[in-house]
């Protein structure tokens, strides 16, 4: 019988202070790996007279976008760097060319921690009552995740949730967003590039929102309803590229059990914590891409279809 999973797996003293000891060469290594990638990327699909290679390139810009975001996922948890405000300052930079708030994101995602899985989960939109409003915003999430995502952060979650210390930052961090937007579009307008110069950014911000959304739903997706952070994320071991470009998010459960894990620990962590979870009935899968299509398939979840969807799995 599964142990019970609302008493966490809990590390040693010593294991945790090894977990949560922060290391600036794994950043230093990988980011301007990324970044480099990017470069290349994109000065591929620019000057490049082949569409083959141009929406390879594009392809290839979206995926390493996920690499960025990651990053910047750390960065809301105050992992990536020991300092706060070079946190922040990353993740402001980071989300400029995605023009979502970084502000906002923040905010909501450590309020996505501290309630996962339940009703006051600001994330939890999965969950509903299989309605004509749930239906289109799940599917409209899956195609069209980067517009949602600006409307939730830059608007409809500051209207609900700021207050003015917070509602100053994110003004602040819009008129970044603004000046990048205009000085751009001036410098294309300039050389007689703008279509050129749009495509570029757009298309692998696209490209990046539906490998966003594979991931985003993934994570949570039919795991128990309101059963706290081990049995409400799931884990997927998925293949080693993933692993590498989307560092480590992929082991999830680890990450909710600990935040303050880095995510160069959090393979580690995984592997000491992988009996006490497998023993407490934590949901562990092998790909991103069969937990996507079932969530494509099968649509918003309920309480009731939920159950007898985990009664199932657990046959």
């Amino acid at each position: 019988m599964p142990l019970d999973a609302t008493t966490l797996p809990r590390l040693s003293r010593a294991d945790l202070m090894r977990m949560t000891t922060m290391r600036i060469l794994p950043n230093l290594t990988k980011i301007p790996l990324f970044l480099g990638l990017m470069a290349a990327a994109g000065t591929l699909a620019w000057t490049t007279s082949s569409a083959v290679v141009e929406w390879t390139s594009y392809l290839a810009l979206g995926y390493l976008w996920m690499s960025i975001v990651t990053f910047m996922h750390d960065a809301t948890h105050h992992t990536l760097f020991r300092r706060r405000r070079l946190n922040a300052a990353f993740g402001i930079v980071a989300m400029i060319p995605v023009g979502v708030s970084f502000v906002a994101f923040r905010k909501d995602h450590l309020e996505h921690h501290r309630h996962n899985r339940s009703p006051r989960d600001p994330d939890a939109f999965t969950m509903g009552r299989r309605g004509i409003a749930d239906m289109l915003l799940f599917y409209a999430y899956m195609v069209a995740g980067a517009l949602l995502s600006f409307l939730h952060f830059n608007l409809i979650y500051p209207i609900r949730s700021f207050d003015r210390r917070e509602w100053a930052m994110h003004l602040f961090e819009t008129a970044l967003k603004v000046a990048a937007g205009v000085a751009l579009v001036h410098w294309a307008l300039a050389h007689d590039t703008l279509s050129k110069t749009l495509a570029l950014w757009l298309i692998p911000i696209f490209i990046f929102s539906l490998f966003n959304s594979v991931r985003f739903i993934a994570e949570h997706y039919n795991t128990p309803w309101d059963q706290g952070q081990l049995l409400g994320t799931r884990t997927i071991s998925s293949n080693v590229v993933h692993a590498f470009f989307w560092n480590n998010i992929n082991w999830h459960i680890g990450h909710h059990i600990y935040p303050r894990v880095p995510w160069y620990n959090l393979v580690e962590l995984h592997q000491l914590l992988k009996n006490d979870i497998e023993d407490r009935g934590g949901i562990i899968d092998t790909s991103y891409t069969t937990v996507f299509l079932d969530a494509l398939r099968h649509g918003p979840e309920t309480t009731g279809r939920l159950a007898a969807r985990l009664e199932a799995r657990r046959r």
